[in-house]
């Protein structure tokens, strides 16, 4: 017997002599007085359920929007990180090919030693590979974008004075500074996104164990609201029951004490036929098929 809210109905574990011993009539009361005490009850439980429903909706309404929004801002991040890191990206063979172009013509001649023997797009270049290729957790990502920041940082401070030096090397500067412009903003918009998905996860968690709570009430309205539908039917085929009789009644009353008259004459209870049933289903499953001679199954 189920529990359901507040009702205290339990089951209550009987061997078959104990429960043979049991009048009719005294099961059948029993029933009847469950089913009466259902109904008296089961308003008031529904009641509560409702109430609970009512408190609790709001709450889930709140969290579903909530995580939404920590998703939409994860999404939104990583469209301008991919955007960013895809057109930095994109820059990185023609701000090389400026570079060639000028230490052929002799424009980089002046370069400081430092400079001469520069590995910047190769590091950055190697950097991007890392990032795009690579399944990485949180701090190994974090360790790529932070010497990316550095290598920026470091060409930023050379470009500002290879400009006011070099006016012809405008347009390899320019070129140049919004690559690392780019590369900056995609570096941002990712370590913001981790952020956002850190952010994210115990606002998923808390939506589903709300739902899951909501689900659950609902269920619990929903059967509630089963039994209160069918008391009356069961009172009325009890009370039945107690007035004419457990034997064959008609349609929607079957003969009750068909079990009983054949476990009291020496058969099997229902339950026996039962197990013994599953006991051979087993049986069959576990028992290896008889074979031939030579290995052909018979």
């Amino acid at each position: 017997m189920t529990f359901i809210a507040g009702l205290q109905l339990g089951r209550l574990p009987m061997n078959t002599k104990e429960l043979l011993s049991v009048p009719p009539e005294v099961m059948a009361k029993a029933l009847l007085n469950r089913r009466i005490l259902l109904k008296e009850q089961l308003p008031t439980v529904i009641r509560t359920l409702e109430a609970e429903e009512q408190n609790l909706e709001p709450k889930v309404s709140r969290a579903v929007e909530k995580h939404q929004q920590a998703n939409d801002s994860v999404s939104s991040l990583k469209l301008i990180r991919d955007s960013a890191q895809k057109d930095a990206g994109g820059l990185l063979p023609k701000v090389r090919g400026f570079r060639n172009e000028l230490i052929d013509s002799g424009g980089m001649v002046n370069l400081d030693p430092e400079w001469k023997k520069e590995k910047l797009f190769e590091e950055l270049e190697t950097i991007e590979e890392l990032i795009q290729t690579s399944a990485l957790d949180h701090k190994a990502e974090k360790k790529l974008l932070d010497q990316r920041k550095k290598l920026l940082e470091k060409n930023e401070k050379w470009l500002q004075y290879r400009r006011e030096t070099n006016p012809e090397m405008a347009e390899y500067i320019d070129s140049r500074r919004k690559m690392s412009k780019l590369f900056k903003t995609a570096d941002k918009s990712h370590r913001d996104m981790l952020k956002a998905v850190e952010k994210a996860q115990p606002l998923h968690e808390k939506k589903r164990a709300l739902l899951d709570e909501l689900r659950e009430i609902r269920r619990q309205k929903d059967r509630a609201k089963e039994l209160l539908h069918q008391s009356d039917e069961a009172i009325s085929h009890w009370e039945r029951r107690l007035k004419d009789g457990f034997e064959e009644l008609g349609q929607g009353f079957p003969d009750l004490l068909a079990s009983r008259k054949i476990v009291e004459g020496g058969g099997p209870s229902s339950f026996a036929k039962k197990e013994s049933k599953k006991k051979k289903r087993i049986k069959e499953k576990t028992t290896p098929a008889p074979r031939k001679k030579g290995g052909e199954e018979e």
